[in-house]
């Protein structure tokens, strides 16, 4: 099956209407993020409280729908109308909105999730205290993202962008790939000590997805953070 074409501008919006239709295709242009939004399901705490509210930024299509623990009010944030369409179709509550500036009162969250965004914005900073201030004491923080890195920028670009499971031509900027150690940096000028380890595909799983374009790949951690590699942290209690 060929790759479906998006726009040559490399990190434009505009692309996530274009590849609408893949969202919940699971031998489509996001199938990567089906894999991750598995993974990042094993950081999320069970809700403590019967009015919890879990944070999903970024949400995209709603592809942690189904994977959030029970229990907890599931809210999704994103720019784009048609991928909340279908976030809202799966079941999650949505809100409209520039995730750098999130419509929601301080400690609102008991869990902020923002999967495969940070490498998307320009001001990572802003965004890192955005989903501190929406925290709720006590709260977790779940995120992942891309590392700043030689090896990064030619296996998910150079290369990836070329391989089933891989992201669509030109969805990313490398030059917006986030830097391990700042990352935590930035988490702890928020008071949040960030827990980091990498993932990387189950190999096997991976090599058979690309020959038959189907099946489930499992991310596996690692200790290399130099690739994709994801984060969790504890707001501290009041």
């Amino acid at each position: 099956m060929p790759r479906a074409q998006s726009t040559g501008v490399r990190n434009h919006l505009g692309q996530y209407d274009d590849l609408a239709d893949h969202w919940w295709r699971p031998d489509g242009e996001f199938a990567a993020l089906h894999w991750l939004a598995q993974a990042r399901t094993a950081l999320i705490p069970q809700p403590v409280r019967p009015d919890a509210v879990l944070l999903d930024v970024a949400c995209g299509g709603g592809l942690m729908a189904g994977r959030v623990p029970s229990g907890y009010r599931h809210v999704g944030v994103d720019r784009t109308a048609s991928a909340l369409a279908l976030a809202a179709a799966h079941g999650l509550d949505v809100v409209r909105a520039d995730v750098g500036a999130l419509p929601f009162v301080d400690a609102s969250a008991d869990v902020v999730v923002a999967g495969e965004i940070l490498e998307h914005v320009t001001d990572q900073e802003g965004m890192v205290a955005e989903l501190v201030r929406v925290l709720r004491p006590g709260g977790t923080v779940v995120v992942d993202t891309i590392a700043a890195t030689r090896w990064a920028r030619f296996a998910f670009v150079t290369v990836a962008e070329r391989l089933p499971g891989g992201p669509p031509r030109n969805l990313h900027d490398p030059a917006l790939f986030v830097d391990p150690q700042r990352l935590r940096e930035l988490f702890a000028r928020q008071g949040i000590a960030l827990t980091l380890n990498g993932l990387r595909p189950h190999p096997a799983q991976f090599a058979a997805f690309v020959v038959r374009r189907s099946g489930r790949v499992r991310m596996l951690p690692t200790r290399s953070v130099a690739g994709v590699y994801q984060g969790v942290g504890r707001k501290c209690p009041e």
